[in-house]
Parts: C-alpha cells; structure tokens; sequence
C-alpha cells in the first residue's frame, strides 16, 4: 500500500522528468552549440578564480580562443590549486558563487591520492544526469516505480582536509541530500556507508536487503560488487537467516557502535515469517542468492563496458535473467555519457554539463596530435577523452579511451573502451584491457568455467610472454584450461595483428596460465580497497596489467597464506 501511494504521490516529478529527457535530446540535435553554451557557463562560473585569471580565461572566449590559453592538463597541473583549495583558499580553482562541498578521492597513477573538488553545481549536473537515467530506466520497467531499491554506496567523509573540507566518495553525498520521500526507496540506508570494514559493510547491507521481497532494482558501479555481495549472501546464509528471525545484527560483524545505534530502528523488528521463507528457499535449492529472495528484481544497473564486461555472466548466475542496463561513463571527474537503453554500454553524451573534447587514439603520442569537438567525431573512431567542468578542471585528460559508435542528432553515442594506462606493449603489439577481456570470454564459453577474477600480464622470457592469472577455485582439473588458453591466445591474435605478428615472428611466446592459491584474489581485493581513494562499490579490477613485474609480485605479496600480514 505504501509503494502504490508514494508512486501515486509522484506523478507531478515523474511528469517533469519525462520533460527534461525529451528536452535533452532535443539539445542532442545541435551538439556544436550546446557545447558552447555550455563552456561559457563553466568560464562565467569560475571567471574570479585565480586559476582561470592566470589562463586569462573570460565569459566573452570562443570555443577556439579558450583552446589556445587552456592547455591539455592532467592533475598535476593543477596541483598547486588543489592544495591551496585544500588549505580553505576557494577562489584558487573556483568562483565565488561555486560553492565546494567535498573532495572525491580517486586513486592515481601514483600511490597519491587524487583530489578532486565536487561543487554545488557539480552536484546539480550529476544528479541531473541520474535523474535523466532513472526516469527512462523506470518507465521501461514500470514495475520498478512501485518496488524499492538496492544501492551500495561509499562515505563521503571519511576524514576532512585541513581546511575542513570531507573527503570521500561523492555518491555518499547525493545518499546524503536524499529526501525523505525519496529515501522510503532505498533498502540501505546512509549509515551503512560509515562501517569501515568491506565485509561487515556488505554483510550489513546485505541484512537490510535481504529482508525486503520487494527489491526490484539493485545497482552499484561494478558488476563484480554484485557477483561478491551474492556469494556472501550465499556464504552467511543461515547468520543472515537468524539475524532476520530475531532481529538483530551479527555480532561478528566488525560494525562500530554509533552505527550499530543509527541502523538500530531498521533492524530490530524481528521477521520470523520473512525467516522461514529464506529457510524455504535454501532447503529447495542449497543456496540463497539474489536470483531467488528477490522474485521481483527487474534490472541490475551497473558498468558494463570495458572489463566490467567480464563479470556479466557470473552476475546473471546469481541475479537470474534480468535485464541490464548500464549507468554510463563515470568518475569522480564527471558522468561523460547517459545511456538509454538495456543491454549495451552506449551512452550519448552528456553535452549540457561538461564542455568535451577528444583526441584520436592512434594520435595520442604524437607531437602534431588532433584535438576534435565532440560533433566532429567519426563512427567507429576511438578517442581519448577530455572535460572541461563546472569543479575547475579544464581540458582535463582523464584517460579513458572510448568508441564513437554513431550519433544521436550532432552527439555521439559513445563506449566505454579502456583506461589509456591500461594497455601492454613488450614488443609492439599493444594489447589492450578490452582486448584482453574480449579474448577471455571468447576462450571460456561453452568451456564449464567461470572466472570471477582473472588477470593477464606481461612475463619476461627468452621471448616473453603474457600470463593468465586465475585462482584455482575456478577450475575444477588444470588440465581443462589448457584448450581455453589455447583459444584465447588464438583469440587475441585474430582481434590485434600486431600481437599475431609477434607471435608468428616468435617474438611473443604461446600465453600461458598460472594458477593462484585460493584467497589470493581476495587478498589483492581487499589490499586494493584499503588504499586511500579507493571505494567499495567502485573497485575495478585489472583484467590487463601492463608490467613486467606484477606476477611476481602479486605471487609475492598475496598468493601465500601469511599474505595479509605482508600487505598490511
């Protein structure tokens, strides 16, 4: 009865939402000129900074003359800004009426976190940009407007900077600023977010959310947070059972008292009826995953481009045949692109928040590289991606490599291919992560195994090699992946030449695999989201690791069982 009256009460916000999507498409037929208008909104926004006064940056620059005095930048190019922002000195990177609210912390390419700043306009494009998502996905999936939500989020303030400003993750800040209307549904509350311990955080959430029948969306950034929050349901089946039945939350969860005290009022119900039904469940099947305590789940939203992709099949082991549709291109910097249907990573890209400017992937070394606005991309080029944003960030080179895959109007509809880093190249034959990914699910179908996680790398040799790196839970006789590598190395030189011709040439010898004892990956997991910028629901796993070192290494630090005392 609540859920039919809170979808009553939102006719009037579901009707402006419908609104505000056929109005975003509609910009999507002058690409050229939204993108001017939307970069002289950043240069009035920020125009007092001390940043854009030093760039002589004013409202009044054409798209062209802008370009000239903003060189491409990364952070450390703004650096020092960031730093003085840190301090309290808010005019270093923004304008005065550019209110910071936090810092999203993104882990770099060095150990060094990154610093992101997250402005109230910020936060006004990123929620809009969700709003224009949800809408489409909710009216494509009408039962969802009456079923409740599962969504993992991070803390926004897991400490603040000298100059008192939180740092964290930013969809702990929009969880935050949530209305109380809006809040009735979501199954996990803010306070979740706080547990610092991974386990005890997804145990919790899973507690709250197992509960609840009524789930009819769950999503988070990675598909492989799904596949491991399934397996602990599976895994603490009958604590989550009795924690369920007798209302309460396992005292074997490492969850701080202030928590325990705010999640209080959401568990302490006793539900011995929901119990028994769980019960049920696990005696007729074994098992006690998403697929069967939430009869009513309709989509999973989360990535599934580049090596997301990967987890897709394990995911719908667990979760059943429900549709997927993907939330976009996103991080910390800025959401790039907004899908609008099931089932593929395209999204068009997000034009009205962030000024966008690409260069070709095959041109990204060069001295005399192209700089192209987003209505000038041709289908099937592949680009590296470049924002100008409300936060102070101009130009910026974040480093994610994607698709043109046609346009919508003037805009192009984009995939996710690959972060720039992530590409290997021993001896000429540049193999990139969606390479990688594409070749292994190619190798194990039809092969009865399923890798939850795996990592290819470079190894030297007399010649050298790359190495497939899986746990040996994941296959049942080592002798059954030896035809699947066989194919995957196949696979690989069938979709990059230049890795063909290393092979036939004899300059890269035959892949091979290694096989990691069980828990390696989850200590490397675990290790991974410990360092400071990472977060739960956003961790990506490395399927292509491009240095020469990183098997030893993660043989070294992870593969033994005293591990976790050489990591910490």
């Amino acid at each position: 009865m609540l859920r039919q009256l809170r979808f009553a009460g939102g006719y009037f916000i579901r009707r402006k939402l419908r609104q505000k999507v056929l109005s975003f498409l509609a910009s999507a037929q002058n690409c050229q000129r939204v993108q001017a208008a939307t970069l002289q909104r950043i240069l009035h926004l920020n125009a007092e900074s001390d940043y854009s006064r030093q760039l002589g940056l004013t409202t009044s620059l054409s798209v062209d003359e802008f370009r000239r005095r903003a060189k491409i930048s990364d952070f450390e190019t703004i650096r020092s800004q960031i730093e003085r922002l840190k301090a309290g000195n808010r005019l270093s990177l923004l304008g005065a009426k550019n209110a910071l609210m936090m810092f999203a912390l993104s882990s770099g390419t060095t150990a060094e976190s990154k610093f992101i700043p997250i402005t109230s306009e910020f936060v006004k494009d990123y929620r809009r940009g969700w709003n224009l998502w949800g809408i489409s996905a909710f009216d494509a999936h009408p039962s969802l407007h009456t079923s409740d939500i599962v969504q993992l989020s991070s803390d926004y303030e897991l400490f603040q900077t000298e100059g008192g400003i939180p740092c964290g993750n930013i969809s702990g800040l929009v969880s935050k600023m949530q209305s109380a209307v809006v809040r009735l549904m979501y199954t996990v509350p803010y306070a979740v977010s706080k547990i610092k311990d991974s386990q005890s955080k997804l145990y919790t959430a899973l507690r709250l959310s197992v509960e609840n029948p009524h789930v009819g969306l769950v999503m988070t950034a990675n598909p492989s947070t799904l596949v491991q929050i399934a397996k602990l349901a599976d895994q603490e089946k009958q604590e989550l059972i009795r924690d369920i039945a007798d209302g309460t939350l396992s005292s074997k969860m490492t969850v701080d008292e202030a928590s325990r005290i705010a999640l209080n009022r959401r568990i302490r119900r006793p539900n011995r009826a929901r119990a028994r039904e769980l019960d049920r469940i696990v005696a007729e099947s074994g098992h006690l995953y998403p697929r069967d305590f939430w009869p009513r789940l309709n989509l999973a939203a989360v990535w599934t481009g580049g090596s997301a992709s990967a987890y897709l099949d394990t995911m719908r082991r667990f979760y059943g045949d429900v549709a997927i549709r993907d939330h976009g291109l996103s991080a910390s910097e800025g959401r790039m692109t907004i899908p609008f249907a099931d089932g593929s990573s395209l999204g068009l890209l997000d034009i009205e928040s962030h000024f966008f400017e690409f260069i070709p992937e095959a041109e990204y070394d060069s001295p005399q590289r192209t700089v192209l606005q987003a209505h000038e991309l041709e289908d099937g080029g592949s680009y590296y991606i470049l924002l100008t944003t409300v936060s102070g960030l101009y130009r910026y080179d974040i480093r994610d490599v994607v698709k043109c895959r046609g346009f919508q109007g003037t805009t192009p509809l984009l995939e996710f291919l690959h972060k720039g880093a992530s590409i290997s190249n021993i001896t000429g034959e540049k193999l990139t992560e969606s390479q990688a990914v594409s070749a292994v699910t190619h190798g194990v179908r039809h092969s009865g195994i399923e890798l939850d996680f795996y990592t290819l790398s470079p190894v030297w040799g007399d010649p050298p090699r790359y190495r497939l790196h899986v746990e040996e839970t994941s296959i049942p006789h080592p002798k059954l992946l030896i035809p699947v590598v066989t194919r995957i190395d196949e696979q690989l030189q069938q979709i990059n030449s230049e890795y063909q011709d290393k092979r036939q040439s004899g300059r890269l010898a035959p892949l091979e695999f290694h096989l990691l004892p069980s828990g390696t990956w989850h200590r490397f997991v675990s290790h991974r989201q410990s360092r400071r910028g990472s977060s739960l629901e956003q961790y990506k796993h490395p399927c292509l690791v491009p240095s020469l070192e990183f098997s030893d290494l993660l043989c070294r630090d992870f593969a033994n069982r005293d591990a976790d005392k050489n990591a910490a």
